[in-house]
C-alpha cells in the first residue's frame, strides 16, 4: 500500500519540535481523538519508548504497539506500529526541518509494511481514512506545541 504523509509548519525550532516528540506520553496529547487507553512501556523518551493503545479509525477499533525503533535528533524519529494481531506491521516518521523563516515544518508518513487483505481490498478508502485522522493530529500536535513552549516559558 501506497504510504500517507501530512505535514503542518510550526513556529517551535526543530529541537523544541524534537524534544516534544521524543517524550511518548506527550503523543497522547494529540492523538487521543483517535487512539485512546494508553498504556507505556520502556523509557519514557528515545529509542525503545513505547505504547499499546486503543485505535478507532473508520468504525473499527484495534489495540496498536508503538515501539520507537529510531531516533535521529532534531531531525527524525521513527516508530513501528503493530496491529490486527500482527497482521498489521507500518512505520511512523516525523520528520522535522527548518524553515527559512523561522520554525519548524513537520511531517508524519504512515507506511504500511504488512497489511490485512482487507486494509489492501480497501486501500483508497483506508488510506483517505488516515489522511484524515492525522490532518487532524497535525493540527493538533501545533496547538500542543504552542502549549508546551508557552509553559516552558513561564
Amino acid at each position: 500500500m501506497k504510504s500517507v504523509t501530512v505535514s503542518i509548519d510550526v513556529q517551535q525550532t526543530p529541537e523544541q519540535v524534537f524534544d516534544f516528540l521524543d517524550v511518548m506520553a506527550h503523543h497522547e496529547r494529540f492523538t487521543n481523538h483517535y487512539l485512546t487507553g494508553w498504556r507505556y512501556s520502556g523509557p519514557a523518551r528515545g529509542v525503545g519508548a513505547g505504547a499499546t493503545v486503543t485505535a478507532a479509525l473508520g468504525g473499527t477499533k484495534t489495540e496498536v504497539t508503538i515501539e520507537v525503533v529510531r531516533a535521529d535528533p532534531p531531525r527524525r524519529i521513527v516508530e513501528r506500529n503493530v496491529s490486527a494481531a500482527g497482521r498489521r506491521l507500518a512505520h511512523g516518521t516525523y520528520t522535522i526541518e527548518a524553515l527559512r523563516t523561522g520554525g519548524s515544518h513537520v511531517s508524519f508518513t504512515y507506511a504500511w509494511a504488512r497489511a490485512p487483505l482487507a486494509d489492501r481490498l480497501l486501500a483508497p478508502v483506508v488510506r483517505a481514512v488516515m489522511r484524515r485522522a492525522n490532518r487532524t493530529v497535525m493540527r493538533r500536535l501545533a496547538i500542543e506545541l504552542a502549549r508546551h513552549a508557552s509553559a516552558a516559558g513561564s
